[in-house]
């Protein structure tokens, strides 16, 4: 049958001409014409050449038409301009449409109404603000093809069900929007079963992801396993796992092995610590193997310039290794009022070098003045670690209680923590989120 475009009627043969003068045209200017030939063109050349135009206004090179060729069978009116126009109307800036048709030119034969004001509604209902929604279509414009009743609907469910909140999956999305592609059974579903499997309760799982909604792109087989098998093979116990990934979740994607290597090599050369000393550091700090060396050793010379030993710093670390990532000139002010108004003996600070880590004002000095007040003396620990609530307590109990260790995991059993029996069933989920607010904090 013959086809009316812009008002004129052709028949066979007359298509078959314009056919040709279309293609010699496009080779002229350098697109290669041979995906075209199975493609309803328009017919005449002027209008080919109005659509190569307006593609080229908005910022797409002979190049970009090469890659996606199919893109010059879509009418400027009818295609292009609606959908350009919808695009910036839900927060793609002018400027960036031609970098968004260079990623994904399958937009432009979409329909506004049926396909792409769908997706739209379903990602605002996700909770995803209104300002952001140009934002995520840049970082992954492939979203305006997925069906909702597929992938991205599964996905989302899924990790409701595991514990996300459904009030953050907006701001998952719009921090990693990858995940609405991912397909639950083989992609999601695996990652969150191993993780489990090393013992790191749902929970705080579902936490993470919520804080860190791109731990879901790391790859199950070719990163996630081979860096949890690097951190046992350095020394790391299996039952401090949890810990550690719940302290640093970004472990689980870094080029661990050439990492740990490095600051192994370093802590032994530099600090004289050993192997096995190594491994008690991260399991408490995860976070070194990416920290600077240089950082490292301003805090281990100003603690060597004091007087101490290198072997006296080497233990001073293993015991409280975030020693190494504090500011000189904060450990300066907190050494200086030890030494001059508590003229306590170095041997204390050898005993709990966590010391350093509280904050001089606010906690040191406080309550500090309170115990000379009241004429206690006691240890560094016992008036520093612990709540503001316990810190009363045993201000103005008639006894000084012993000292106990921060909280753990238990592979396979209950949590425990200090100074109270094994948790029941029903507080798990409470004492699974204290864990998660302290290994975050610190």
């Amino acid at each position: 049958m013959p086809t009316v475009t812009w008002g004129v009627v052709q028949g066979r043969k007359e298509k078959l001409v314009s056919r040709v003068i279309i293609s010699d045209y496009l080779k002229t200017i350098g697109i290669i014409p041979h995906e075209l030939e199975e493609l309803e063109l328009p017919s005449t050349v002027e209008v080919m050449r109005e659509r190569v135009e307006f593609l080229q206004k908005i910022g797409l090179t002979v190049d970009d038409m090469n890659e996606y060729p199919l893109m010059l069978g879509c009418s400027v009116r009818k295609n292009i301009i609606p959908v350009l126009t919808y695009l910036e109307k839900i927060g793609l800036q002018r400027s960036k449409l031609g970098e968004f048709i260079k990623i994904y030119p399958q937009c432009l034969h979409t329909s506004v109404v049926v396909e792409l004001v769908p997706v739209i509604k379903f990602l605002r209902g996700l909770d995803v603000e209104k300002q952001d929604i140009g934002y995520v279509l840049m970082k992954y414009p492939e979203l305006l093809g997925f069906k909702l009743e597929g992938t991205m609907s599964t996905s989302v469910a899924y990790l409701v069900s595991i514990g996300v909140n459904p009030r953050d999956v907006g701001p998952m999305v719009t921090q990693y929007p990858y995940f609405l592609g991912m397909r639950v059974g083989t992609t999601i579903k695996p990652l969150v079963d191993y993780l489990v499997s090393l013992g790191l309760p749902k929970k705080i799982l579902a936490r993470m992801l919520e804080k860190r909604a791109y731990l879901l792109g790391y790859d199950l087989e070719e990163t996630v396993k081979p860096n949890v098998n690097c951190l046992l093979s350095f020394g790391l116990r299996k039952d401090t796992l949890p810990s550690v990934i719940a302290q640093f979740p970004q472990i689980l994607g870094l080029p661990l092995k050439a990492k740990l290597s490095s600051q192994q090599y370093f802590f032994n050369l530099k600090l004289k610590i050993d192997p096995d000393g190594f491994a008690r550091v991260i399991e408490k700090m995860p976070q070194i193997v990416s920290l600077h060396q240089h950082v490292i050793m301003k805090p281990v010379e100003f603690l060597v310039g004091r007087g101490f030993s290198t072997a006296d710093v080497a233990k001073m670390i293993v015991k409280c290794p975030q020693l190494v990532a504090l500011q000189v000139g904060l450990m300066k002010n907190s050494y200086y009022f030890f030494k001059s108004d508590m003229g306590r003996p170095m041997e204390e600070l050898l005993d709990f070098p966590d010391y350093f880590t509280y904050s001089l004002e606010s906690r040191i000095k406080p309550r500090y003045q309170r115990l000379q007040n009241k004429e206690i003396r006691c240890s560094l620990g016992w008036f520093l670690n612990c709540s503001d609530q316990r810190f009363e307590e045993r201000l103005y109990g008639d006894y000084i209680e012993p000292e106990s260790s921060g909280p753990s995991f238990c592979l396979g059993g209950k949590l425990e923590l200090p100074g109270n029996e094994i948790v029941s069933e029903e507080e798990d989920d409470s004492e699974d989120e204290t864990l998660y607010r302290r290994t975050v904090s610190l």
